[in-house]
């Protein structure tokens, strides 16, 4: 009988995975992951771990599987939080739940499974598994979309290796989530109608700029608004001699002094904002709301412009550095000067958009047939072929 090891969060999608598994005969053992108790940094007010874990419990009982709970928090600090505070004070704006997956449920907490003598690890995610038999007899795993299209969460799964997914199981990829939740009622798991967890995975909601602050010290400096008719908008792209310098060009983003606009308001930490934030920055009176077209935080200098159509807001065309570009089916790699097109989302519950990847001796460029609102250094890009996800990179 295989071994399976399923991360049990405490939520309902995680509840019917264990369940769902064990009707199908697999030895099923679950694990829920502490992953903080940091008195000295307060990711949030609540205590949702104590509940979920508590919620957790009930259900291996209900579902008489043995259950443990794994304390993963000095690898969550490290890896995810003393990360996210590093990119913040870079200016980037990274995707804990993406990171989390790659370090943590997917690394640390599968090396624990496989030390128990787990054949696989299973999750809670709307993603499916697909699995090409090679002519050598060796084989080359999928990673799919889920099947409801309004939960598929095969974005936050984008860093995952073939090795990760060999070892992988994804139970309730071919179901929605009013089937999941219909399974939960009819086993009568205490977890049936419980809400999605919100914010950080596995640590709750955070209010980021409260959070921020415990690290990255307050720092006042000036917003700037830049009209929408301001030179950078209206540069003439020169007369290219190849692909590669129309896409550098592209790709580039607008530079901005103080002197392309107005002084309308004050912040606390340029470090603190995201390009495409409307909330926070507390400037009234203009005609459309304010949006971070770009954030300066050498000098402390946040750029807005009126309106979620500001041309500052819109790029076609982002790059991804060599180290930072990852495939998920490394057998599709494209080499220095060849291209692809796929579908590509910039964050999660976006909809794909048509997009052409061009492979460059030091990264990739991803140019997006229209133009993206909110390109964000720090976040992910993830590209599919199909409904397959088969690469990822970090936003340079």
């Amino acid at each position: 009988m295989k071994k399976v090891v399923v991360g049990l969060s405490g939520g309902v999608d995680s509840s019917v995975t264990a369940h769902l598994l064990k009707e199908q005969g697999y030895e099923v053992i679950g694990l829920f992951m502490k992953n903080w108790h940091d008195d000295t940094v307060i990711i949030s007010e609540e205590c949702p771990w104590l509940e979920d874990s508590n919620d957790a419990l009930i259900v291996a009982e209900k579902l008489g599987i043995p259950f443990q709970t794994v304390d993963l928090s000095a690898e969550y600090k490290e890896r995810i939080v003393d990360y996210m505070f590093s990119e913040y004070e870079k200016g980037r704006t990274p995707n804990p739940d993406v990171l989390c997956n790659r370090e943590i449920k997917f690394d640390v907490f599968l090396k624990i499974a496989l030390q128990l003598g787990a054949d696989y690890v299973a999750t809670g995610h709307y993603c499916r598994k697909g699995i090409i038999k090679n002519d050598d007899g060796t084989e080359t795993y999928q990673l799919l979309a889920g099947k409801d299209n309004n939960k598929d969460q095969s974005y936050f799964l984008c860093q995952l290796s073939q090795e990760q997914l060999a070892k992988t199981l994804f139970p309730i990829g071919e179901l929605t989530k009013p089937e999941v939740r219909k399974i939960a009622a009819e086993n009568d798991l205490i977890t049936a109608d419980k809400k999605d967890s919100q914010g950080l995975c596995f640590v709750g909601k955070v209010h980021l700029p409260e959070f921020l602050q415990q690290k990255l010290k307050p720092k006042k400096g000036i917003i700037v608004e830049v009209p929408s008719d301001a030179s950078q908008f209206s540069v003439q792209a020169p007369e290219f001699s190849n692909k590669r310098e129309e896409l550098k060009f592209l790709a580039e983003k607008r530079a901005y002094a103080q002197n392309d606009g107005k002084v309308v308001g004050e912040h606390q930490g340029a470090h603190y904002f995201t390009i495409g934030q409307r909330k926070g920055l507390n400037v009234g009176g203009t005609k459309e709301p304010l949006f971070v077209i770009d954030t300066d935080v050498d000098n402390n200098i946040i750029y807005t412009g009126q309106g979620k159509m500001h041309p500052g807001l819109y790029r076609h065309t982002l790059f991804v550095k060599e180290d930072e570009l990852h495939w998920v089916r490394p057998d599709l790699a494209l080499e220095v000067d060849e291209s692809m097109k796929v579908m590509a989302r910039i964050r999660y519950r976006q909809p794909l958009q048509k997009a052409t990847l061009y492979k460059i001796e030091n990264g990739l460029y991803v140019d997006f047939d229209e133009k993206q609102s909110a390109i964000t250094e720090g976040q992910f890009v993830a590209w599919y072929l199909d409904d397959e996800l088969v690469g990822s990179g970090v936003i340079s």
